[in-house]
């Protein structure tokens, strides 16, 4: 896996990558201080809301960055954007009213919906053989996991030493240092084909997307992940606290369950899809996640849930979600030219988050309203919704490289 690290690119990108992901997780330990000092009991209601803009912001977003970014030099966007973030992050620290703290909170997301699409689509572009970009699709997930795993540890210890409002500070240093590394590699920035209105670029990636079975396959299984996820996001905190009467650090271990079931999925994924079709070991890992879901319910509505129980299920929960959403770059990529793949990347970034936009107060709510084996079970059945869907509508054989127009 690591082999394609000798590439320096793409070893910039990663490097970029982690940077970015360390300040981000700083930030959202450093938010939640920020909005219990301003809102105090109410700091609860200040994140969901916060948590809402950013998905709104990624819903509508997205789309318009991708629009405007396939005119602009590539590299140019991505360190624009990073420095639009790190200047948010450094005036957080400085708010007063709640108010602020939503607009700056819209504008990072903003920043982010343009920059995420846009660096993914880079990867195919600087890694053209797909084993390699096999191997760089995982490391990129483990990325994801070790920053849920270490950015907590990190900002324990820095608040050792320094307020919360000092996160801030290394979240705007982490994107800065994402800039930079991004400033000092050169990448590819392909041409779009001919000039067309703004409609025409804003819809083109949602219309090619739509117009690919497996990409609309793709989209079912983004639902199935997104009802396993929210679950678990949504609700560990509450399952571990309230139903089990646990400490903070319990919620950490339940929550590194999920992380770790999905780094066990990101080393295992390279040499399975050497060999296994997408579809099929796509379709496997989301069958891997409903079926805990449904066994979670089961379990919780039959015997009494223990902290080793709940971190075992959320392992497996978090290889079926590694498992069925690690590989869906190569989809991505297999199924949009080099000038549209930027397009085609925040299609999915925004229809997959406006997944979550619909299950994350959904899982709260069922949560809230009717205990946790409901909301396990309606999670599970929104899951199995979206893993039977995909199984309907995405085609058992496809030619590999074939590339639907909208």
């Amino acid at each position: 896996m690591l082999s394609v690290l000798h590439n320096r690119t793409y070893r910039h990108l990663l490097a970029a990558q982690v940077v970015a992901l360390t300040g981000t997780g700083l930030a959202t330990i450093a938010l939640g201080l920020l909005a219990y000092d301003l809102a105090g009991e109410a700091a609860g209601l200040v994140l969901g809301t916060a948590l809402t803009i950013k998905m709104i912001a990624y819903v509508t977003i997205a789309p318009l960055a991708a629009a405007f970014a396939e005119q602009l030099d590539r590299r140019k966007l991505l360190v624009v954007l990073d420095l639009v973030r790190a200047a948010v992050a450094i005036c957080l620290p400085f708010v007063t009213d709640i108010w602020q703290v939503f607009l700056l909170i819209f504008v990072l997301q903003s920043a982010s919906a343009g920059f995420t699409p846009a660096f993914q689509a880079t990867i195919p572009d600087v890694l053209t053989d797909e084993h390699d970009y096999t191997r760089a699709l995982s490391l990129s997930r483990l990325a994801y996991d070790l920053e849920s795993l270490l950015s907590p540890m990190l900002a324990a210890l820095l608040l050792l030493f320094v307020s919360f409002n000092t996160l801030f500070l290394g979240t705007s240093l982490g994107f800065i240092a994402s800039a930079l590394l991004v400033v000092s590699i050169i990448l590819p920035s392909p041409k779009p084909s001919g000039r067309t209105g703004i409609y025409d670029r804003t819809t083109r990636g949602i219309r090619l997307y739509l117009a690919t079975p497996r990409l609309r396959g793709l989209l079912a299984l983004s639902w199935c992940a997104a009802a396993i996820s929210s679950m678990v996001i949504v609700n560990t905190v509450v399952l571990v606290r309230s139903n089990l009467g646990l400490s903070e650090s319990a919620v950490a271990i339940a929550l590194a369950g999920f992380g770790g079931g999905s780094m066990i999925a990101a080393f295992l994924l390279p040499p399975l899809l050497d060999r296994v079709p997408d579809r099929r070991v796509m379709l496997t890992g989301a069958t891997i996640g409903t079926t805990t879901m449904v066994l979670a319910a089961f379990v919780s509505s039959s015997t009494i849930v223990t902290l080793p129980m709940l971190t075992g299920l959320w392992l497996l929960a978090g290889f079926g979600y590694s498992m069925s959403m690690t590989p869906s770059g190569r989809l991505l990529t297999r199924s949009a030219s080099p000038e549209d793949r930027p397009a085609a990347f925040a299609a999915q970034f925004t229809l997959s988050h406006a997944c979550w936009l619909v299950l994350y107060p959904l899982a709260g709510w069922l949560m809230t309203r009717f205990g946790a084996t409901i909301a396990l079970a309606g999670m599970a059945s929104a899951a199995s919704l979206g893993l039977i869907t995909a199984l309907w509508i995405w085609p058992r054989s496809e030619r590999p490289q074939a590339t639907q127009k909208p």
